[in-house]
């Protein structure tokens, strides 16, 4: 299905900005003055050569409907600037990162919001860097803590950890001075950053990180397991972590691809990707759902079991979704196909969801959500799909959409950074 006459005219007139754009940079592969998560877009053609090994179906308790119901979307709260993610806590609030260093907690029941906390002196937020991730931690909150993943005002990415308190009844708070920094990595450019932040069910901490910036990922950061940029990384937070002086202030799971540091970074959990903006774990299934930005002619969405699959490479920059990129022919064994891809007729910077599970519309259940920063069309999937398919328009919701979030209820919201909202994801028939 494909946009309307309206959409995609809008599209065509934003990727015309997007190129004039990308002429104005020191050199056409780089585009560090566009908004994120971005695709630099060049001419070249893409072979249909597919990916390697598919993913398999997970398993589902209840089948899934055919034809999702009709969608809309409802208000929470308006008035945020540039909000770029959303986190939840065990209290029932929402925690929504502003990109310039401010986290808002609101109550998507009462709409009541205040200021969790205000990092904005020590954040460089603009173009794709900011306070671009927010996990709490499983325990909260009897363990108060939380961490933020944001560009510093070097450029340079920081992962750090704060300590909080949160009654339920006042908005939760996290302590600003009680950063602990656990991880620095250095950026080579201002775009690609990844961004995410999240406790998956092995009680991991996992991080996305992009492959770096520029176009094309000059430096084969993606393909390379001894760099963390272009990865998912997984952390034991609740380890000490190396005693020696130089180690990290964390642990590896010793099951990561790479724990000893033999063939890569203990830290590294999956690679080969481009810039995975947001990644998701299914409640039901545990699977992790990757929505990684393309470069110039593909969107890809990954589907992944983050125990048995451990190691996965998603192929950048051997390929762009499931096609070769700049080559007429690349050996495809040993990666991993995306579940699902689109090209630029339908947007140009994926943002990945959430697999719904809530219960206030049980013909959702089982579909992947998602949607584009450009097009600002939510998309679904069933979640046992099966190969490299093409994803349905739901809604073309007008709005610049940064991010998806989940309550602990299970249903779905999403931010928008035309109009400052944090919406609800409801049924269109109410």
């Amino acid at each position: 299905m494909l946009p309307s006459r309206g959409t995609a005219a809008a599209l065509a007139a934003l990727g015309a900005i997007v190129l004039a754009a990308c002429s104005t940079q020191p050199s056409p592969s780089v585009n560090a003055q566009s908004d994120w998560p971005s695709s630099v877009e060049d001419a070249t053609p893409r072979p249909t050569a597919t990916a390697g090994t598919p993913s398999a179906a997970p398993a589902s308790e209840l089948p899934i409907a055919q034809d999702p119901p009709s969608l809309a979307l409802a208000p929470v709260v308006g008035s945020l600037r540039d909000p770029i993610s959303v986190a939840a806590t065990g209290t029932g609030w929402l925690l929504v990162n502003e990109r310039s260093g401010r986290v808002i907690a609101v109550d998507p029941g009462s709409r009541a919001s205040g200021v969790t906390l205000d990092i904005s002196d020590s954040v460089l937020g603009g173009g794709e860097q900011g306070l671009l991730g927010l996990a709490v931690h499983p325990g909260w909150p009897e363990e108060p803590r939380a961490f933020v993943h944001y560009t510093d005002r070097n450029g340079d990415t920081v992962l750090a950890e704060f300590l909080g308190a949160d009654t339920g009844d006042e908005p939760p708070s996290l302590d600003a001075g009680s950063e602990a920094v656990l991880l620095r990595q250095d950026q080579p450019f201002a775009n690609h950053n990844g961004g995410q932040l999240a406790f998956g069910p092995d009680g991991y901490l996992w991080m996305g990180l992009g492959d770096g910036g520029s176009g094309g990922d000059p430096f084969g950061n993606g393909q390379n397991p001894e760099a963390l940029l272009g990865k998912l990384l997984r952390l034991d937070v609740d380890a000490a972590g190396d005693d020696s002086a130089d180690g990290p202030p964390y642990g590896i799971p010793p099951d990561n691809p790479f724990a000893d540091g033999d063939g890569g970074a203990p830290e590294v959990a999956f690679y080969g990707l481009r810039n995975p903006w947001r990644f998701s774990f299914d409640r039901q299934t545990s699977d992790l759902w990757i929505g990684d930005v393309g470069q110039s002619a593909y969107e890809e969405v990954d589907r992944v079991d983050p125990a048995a699959g451990l190691g996965a490479n998603f192929g950048w920059n051997v390929m762009e979704g499931a096609h070769c990129y700049r080559a007429a022919e690349c050996a495809t064994d040993g990666l991993t196909a995306p579940i699902a891809e689109y090209g630029r007729d339908l947007g140009c910077a994926v943002i990945g969801g959430f697999v719904y599970r809530g219960e206030t519309m049980p013909k959702l259940r089982g579909w992947y959500l998602f949607s584009d920063s450009c097009s600002g069309l939510l998309f679904g999937i069933p979640s046992d799909a099966i190969g490299v398919i093409a994803p349905r328009v739901l809604l073309e919701t007008g709005e610049r959409v940064s991010a998806f979030g989940e309550d602990w209820a299970g249903e779905l919201y999403l931010t928008s950074l035309s109009s400052g909202t944090l919406y609800r994801i409801v049924a269109a028939d109410g």
